[in-house]
């Protein structure tokens, strides 16, 4: 079934097999109006009021900001090594105070951990290296509140639900935490359960929007911290809705099923809730562990396999991951990528995607006839608004680098910190002349997710003729490697291409 047309159409979940086992049946709060009053009132805000978040996130901001401005001191009266300690412990305290925090002042940490930093390469590498520990070993909530939440949702705790359910997490993240469980037919399976509480939080975190100003500038010294909050806030409330997940997993996996490399994990229906997840356990080498000692070839094939996803999906399938987290990808031992996470997903319009990749192919061909004309025709130019289209043709290049030479190009770190410097410094009047566009929101998000891509791909350092992948996928050319040739033969019966 192909995706609707428009980006709030959610795609319809597959429903369960007439053989499923049996699942718990679902609650209702109703069934708990019985709970004692003092029990919920203490649960009520168990990550904190919005006052408290709000003054923990502007005390760091401080030892933020002060920890910058004292490793520049340190660097002059002791030298780099000096400097490069005294970042690493700021890094430290922001993990710390981050990591308990969760909800979207813990995404920040998050977004920081693997977008590479516009900061000098051996400090950038201070924040990411203790940053990482936010994407996978992040303090874990206690696992009697985790089971709470289950017996909320399903009406039995997690022993009764599940033949199994380990108490000690998997990883825990910005708004659940993930357990291994199995089945009672014996199917192993991770359950995402969303902190208590969370929800909450993250509404508390984005009314305290300034307090994540300092932070935000980590990152980026003269980001557009406003753009970003607002992206965060369309994204942590969709990933806050589970059940909105399991059906975009659901139309992946639907449209990956017999993919001759890229696999998403099963969906067990029966057993999600609004706050509770099951999907298929999967094995794989995590995406750092093959960043760090990865060969080139190793490297290569990832690095390929998570750019036909990303943008493959979308061209194919109007389909967009919009979340290029290390943590999300896995690479098993038959080479098959498995994608993991499906919390943040974009369904484009065919107008908007039919769009883009007219906008693309004018930039790649550098004919700025046609990129007006595509732009004014997808209406993403106002009537009468006077444009500065060198500096939007200088934007979109440092954008699609990677794709505009039909030669092979090798991402690499410095790349994706340059380009994030020069498409979204606000010094530069290129992101003024953006802002003057009728951009669709999921535009903006791609472009955002784009420069994650890069981050990713830049660890990687791996190397192909992106130029031609991207015109295979666009449907602009024959198959450019051998897993476009398999590709392709998947693709000629395919019935859900949108």
């Amino acid at each position: 079934m192909a995706a609707g047309e428009h980006p709030d159409d959610v795609p319809e979940a597959t429903p369960p097999r007439d053989d499923a086992p049996t699942a718990p049946a679902e609650t209702t709060p109703a069934d708990h109006a019985g709970d004692d009053e003092d029990a919920d009132a203490d649960r009520a805000r168990p990550l904190g009021s919005r006052a408290q978040r709000g003054a923990r996130l502007a005390g760091l901001s401080a030892t933020a900001g002060a920890g910058y401005v004292g490793s520049r001191l340190r660097g002059l009266t002791a030298g780099p090594e000096a400097e490069s300690e005294l970042h690493a412990a700021t890094a430290e305290r922001v993990v710390a105070m981050l990591g308990s925090m969760k909800g979207a002042a813990m995404k920040v940490g998050q977004m920081a951990s693997f977008v590479d930093v516009d900061l000098p390469p051996e400090i950038r590498q201070a924040y990411q290296d203790v940053l990482a520990g936010l994407r996978s070993a992040a303090p874990p909530v206690d696992p009697d509140a985790i089971a709470a939440v289950i017996a909320e949702d399903f009406g039995a705790g997690p022993d009764e639900v599940f033949a199994h359910w380990e108490r000690e997490p998997l990883a825990s993240a910005s708004i659940g935490q993930v357990h291994r469980a199995r089945l009672h037919d014996g199917t192993r399976v991770v359950t995402k359960v969303q902190y208590p509480g969370v929800a909450e939080a993250v509404e508390a975190d984005l009314e305290n929007a300034a307090s994540f100003a300092p932070l935000a500038r980590v990152v980026s010294p003269h980001l557009d911290v406003d753009a970003l909050v607002e992206e965060m806030r369309e994204r942590l409330r969709d990933e806050l809705d589970y059940q909105r997940e399991a059906r975009y997993q659901q139309a992946f996996r639907d449209r990956y099923e017999g993919h001759p490399a890229i696999a998403v994990p099963r969906v067990h229906h029966d057993w999600c809730r609004p706050r509770v997840l099951v999907v298929d356990e999967v094995q794989g080498r995590s995406f750092d562990a093959i960043a760090a000692e990865g060969d080139q070839a190793t490297r290569d094939r990832l690095g390929e396999l998570l750019f036909r996803f990303v943008f493959g999906s979308l061209h194919r399938f109007r389909l967009f991951h919009g979340d290029p987290h290390p943590g999300n990808y896995l690479l098993a031992d038959d080479g098959r990528l498995w994608v993991l996470d499906f919390g943040s997903v974009k369904v484009f319009p065919r107008w908007a995607r039919d769009g883009l990749e007219d906008v693309i192919r004018a930039v790649v061909a550098g004919d700025r006839d046609a990129l007006v004309e595509s732009m004014r025709r997808a209406g993403f130019v106002p009537e009468g608004a006077e444009l500065d289209w060198d500096r939007l043709e200088r934007w979109f290049g440092a954008l699609h680098r990677p794709i505009l030479r039909d030669e092979p190009f090798t991402y690499t770190s410095e790349y994706a910190t340059w380009v994030m410097r020069e498409t979204t410094d606000l010094r530069d009047g290129a992101v003024d002349a953006l802002r003057r566009l009728s951009l669709p929101a999921d535009y903006l998000l791609l472009n955002r997710v784009l420069l994650g891509v890069n981050s990713l791909l830049g660890r990687l350092r791996c190397t192909a003729n992106w130029h031609r992948i991207a015109g295979e996928l666009r449907g602009d050319g024959p198959p450019a490697t051998a897993l476009g040739e398999a590709e392709a033969d998947f693709l000629r019966d395919h019935t859900m291409r949108a």
